[in-house]
């Protein structure tokens, strides 16, 4: 099954609030599903974010679900979207990268970001998604503070999400562990 087949098939059995067709719709139009999930880091190759945004839902399910207290409908709208903003975000460039091995000069493809909608990381995805599905408040936290002290110098304000809403503090978690631990080696493009 390929991570887009995964992420269709979590999606559609876990998420069925209202918008959440034209939500999709609206996804598969994008780039979404061939877009990287980092310029260099993880994930930085074709379907990168896709595969991303399965591996933070599984990393999420598997690490912070407690049947008793959590909405699966919740985490999957979370984990899937969290980096939404992503999509039409990045674009393959190229330029010139020194051969070790050889000592000539090469050009070698890389991913530059060409945001036309400079809105921010966390709180674009939000928008995004809220442009066809109402967000309850603790999915809306948890998306737009899911980088932690990652995104800006708003340490009061991220501290006093988590402090508040616990899916905050779960998929900035699994967002890291996926990031850091799960997804390495996962990038196509040489981190120099």
């Amino acid at each position: 099954m390929t991570a887009k087949d995964e992420f269709m098939k979590i999606y559609t059995e876990n998420i069925s609030r209202k918008g959440s067709a034209e939500l999709l719709e609206w996804i598969q139009k994008t780039d979404f599903f061939t877009a990287p999930a980092s310029t260099k880091y993880h994930c930085a190759c074709e379907n990168g974010l896709v595969m991303h945004s399965v591996s933070v839902f599984n990393t999420l399910v598997e690490k912070h679900f407690d049947e008793e207290t959590d909405s699966m409908e919740s985490f999957a709208i979370c984990a899937l979207l969290h980096d939404l903003c992503k999509a039409q975000f990045y674009k393959v460039s190229s330029r010139n990268v020194k051969n070790d091995e050889t000592g000539q000069w090469e050009k070698v493809p890389f991913y530059a970001i060409e945001d036309s909608f400079p809105y921010g990381h966390g709180e674009k995805s939000v928008f995004l998604i809220e442009r066809f599905m109402r967000l309850k408040l603790d999915e809306a936290m948890a998306i737009r503070w899911h980088m932690g002290g990652f995104d800006d110098n708003n340490g009061m304000y991220v501290s006093k999400a988590y402090e508040r809403y616990p899916l905050a503090v779960k998929l900035h978690l699994a967002d890291l562990e996926s990031t850091y631990l799960r997804e390495k080696g996962t990038s196509a493009v040489r981190n120099k």
